[in-house]
Formats: structure tokens, sequence, C-alpha cells
């Protein structure tokens, strides 16, 4: 039987990459990891400064980079950058659902209006993504769809019902979609990070905190009921999803990679 040498099974040359939540955090960790790896990557985002910054520069690189504004809880959206990829690149190998909110809340106050926000940007837009994703997938034999979830899909944190529900779902989903989608050559992987210094987790935090709390003295607290005694970075995430994206892990599918520093097993 043939084999790959390390090279080949993490060289992404000639694939195409759509990344949603790409321009910032876990997601921009992600969109350089698959450029750097061969790919061309279009970055998805709200964000138009830090995605076209994020463009540039990796084009700087003599890299193929794309921006297109698209709101990651948008069936349509998801119709407009798959399209785009396709009319950018020719294809389309590899999608990233990267992007997701979350927005503290305790049961008793959450409102329907939170409610629907957190599930659509977490739960059906990836649905419709993963959609028109795999039908771009299909014409040219195959991909990858890697789903960034949640350890809280698997432990709850507290103040988080919404988002723990629409995380366990897409975990789930991602199964789902492995065991429909094998028929057409798509694999698809879910991540579930847990705690990542990241500054869009900074701001969060900091949001529920009382007036004048210490935003280093709570993630010490975090840290130190981490086996490993420490947060996670951007980069750790965009290594597995790389692992996910590439032929290194061709028999993998419907699995859920738990990136957390050992917390759940604490």
């Amino acid at each position: 039987m043939a084999t790959s040498t390390i090279t080949q099974l993490f060289d992404l040359s000639g694939k195409v990459a759509l990344v949603t939540g790409g321009s910032k955090g876990i997601g921009e960790a992600i969109s350089r990891r698959l450029s750097e790896a061969g790919a061309a990557v279009l970055i998805a985002d709200l964000d138009a400064t830090a995605g076209e910054a994020l463009a540039q520069e990796l084009r700087q690189k003599e890299r193929k980079a794309q921006f297109v504004r698209a709101d990651a809880s948008s069936a349509e959206d998801a119709e407009k950058a798959v399209g785009q990829a396709l009319q950018a690149f020719g294809r389309l190998d590899i999608l990233v659902n990267n992007a997701g909110i979350f927005p503290f809340s305790p049961v008793l106050v959450t409102d329907e209006k939170l409610w629907d926000r957190v599930l659509d940007t977490n739960l059906k837009g990836p649905f419709f993504y993963a959609q028109a994703g795999a039908k771009a997938m299909q014409k040219t034999g195959g991909g990858s769809i890697v789903n960034v979830a949640s350890i809280d899909g698997l432990h709850p944190t507290g103040a988080l019902a919404h988002y723990d529900a629409s995380k366990g779902g897409l975990i789930m989903l991602t199964r789902s979609l492995a065991f429909e989608l094998a028929a057409i050559g798509v694999r698809v992987n879910s991540i579930s990070p847990g705690g990542i210094n990241t500054p869009g987790a900074a701001v969060a935090t900091s949001a529920m905190l009382p007036s004048g709390a210490p935003l280093d003295k709570v993630l010490e607290s975090f840290s130190a009921r981490i086996p490993m005694k420490r947060m996670g970075n951007p980069d750790e995430i965009a290594c597995a999803a790389l692992f996910l994206a590439t032929p290194a892990s061709s028999y993998v599918t419907g699995s859920n990679v738990v990136v957390d520093g050992g917390y759940l097993l604490a």
C-alpha cells in the first residue's frame, strides 16, 4: 500500500477553504494555518476591516486569499459565500464553521430574542453553510467540513444554557452530517475547545463580572482547574482544524476532538 510523506499529508496546495468568523481569534488562526498549508482561503466575517486586512496580509506573502462580508447565521449569506469561493477560486474543498457567539445570560432572564440570535448563529448557520458547501464539494469529489463546537456542548458552565444547547446541537449535527455526506466523499468533524485566550472571550467574560472585578484573577482561577494549568491559545485549535482538513485525517469523520487541556477530566 502506497504511503504519503508527512509533507504530503498536510499539504493543501490547490485546495480552497472557506472560514466563517475567519478574521479574528480562533478563526484568524485557522485562516492562517490553512493558508500556510497551501490552501486558497476565503475569509467570511462581518468585520470587513479585520477581514480585508488579513486577506491582504496573506496575499503579501504570495498566498491566495479573499474576504467576503457574510453573516454566519444567514442561509442566504451561506450561498453567497460559497458562490464567491467558487467564483474566485473555482472550487471548494474545506469549510470551517468557526463563527459563534456566547453572551452570558442566566436561564431566568434569557429572552426569546437572545435565544434565537445564539441558536441562529451557532447552529442554524452552520447547517446551511454545510449544506451549501457540501453541494459544491460534491462536484469535485468531496471535501472536509470542520465545525467549531465547545466543551460547553458536553458540560455546562453556567449562565450559558442557550450557548450550551447550540453547541451540544452542533456536535450532534456534525455526526448527522457525517453519516449522510460520507456517500458523496465529504467528511464532517467537530472541535470542542476549552478555555482559549481570545479577545472575544475576554470581552464576554468581562461583561459578566461585577464592576471593578479583575479579569486576570478570574482567568487565573479558571486556569487552576485545568490539569495543564493554563488557557489554550487560538493556534492550538487551528492545528486541530488543520489536521481535520488535510489528508492526515482521511479516515476520520463524525468525530468530536476535545482540545481543552484536560478540563473535562477534572
